[in-house]
């Protein structure tokens, strides 16, 4: 059995002069007793991911027994000439062929506060994969809800640690400061993959 991932930025592997910013999927493996295998890439759609071959590499991999979990958002939000819903029903029939499990999740939520409730900045990209998961009796981890309580329960101050948040000359790799509110630190990704890893079956 292995733990198969597909999605965006906030789920993939960062390079190494990016430290330590790093999506949730890379550190996942701490967190489960079966091997992880993050076919995730920065800046992918639901449709990039396919075009680039990197949906065909998953599947070669999946089997019965294997768990794929997908979350995408971030980047087709801005593209309204893809088909969201209807290429990750795809995704969920085409893993179900392989005699591997589906597990849809939700975007993770970007850290934007007003006052202290985070504002949602997916749109209905979390319903529709809600409604999809339902329509299609798939498993759910509704990363919007829980990312969306967690930075809600550290606050605005609070929750700037998950995120990659340096000031000019405090990191070596961010001579210049960084402030990013869509790609965890360390810390926000372990936090995150913690929460993934407790609702995996």
């Amino acid at each position: 059995m292995a733990i198969l991932l597909a999605g965006d930025s906030t789920v993939a592997s960062c390079p190494a002069w990016e430290a330590p910013m790093s999506g949730w999927g890379a550190q996942l493996g701490p967190f489960v007793t079966t091997p992880v295998r993050n076919f995730a890439k920065g800046g992918a759609t639901t449709a990039s991911h396919r075009a680039e071959g990197l949906w065909a590499a998953l599947l070669r991999e999946a089997g019965p027994g294997d768990l794929v979990v997908i979350q995408f958002g971030h980047n087709d939000q801005k593209d309204p000439g893809i088909s969201y819903q209807e290429n990750l029903r795809v995704f969920v029939k085409e893993v179900r062929a392989t005699g591997a499990t589906p597990i849809l999740c939700t975007p993770v939520q970007r850290r934007r506060f007003e006052g202290n409730v985070l504002v949602a900045t997916h749109g209905d990209l979390p319903d529709q994969v809600r409604a999809l998961a339902e329509r299609e009796g798939v498993r759910l981890i509704d990363l919007t809800k829980a990312t969306t309580e967690l930075y809600e329960r550290l606050g605005p101050v609070g929750s700037r640690s998950l995120f990659t948040h340096f000031e000019p000359g405090e990191h070596p790799l961010y001579p210049g400061g960084i402030a990013d509110d869509t790609h965890f630190a360390f810390r926000g990704a372990d936090a995150v993959a913690a929460i993934v890893a407790r609702e995996l079956p």
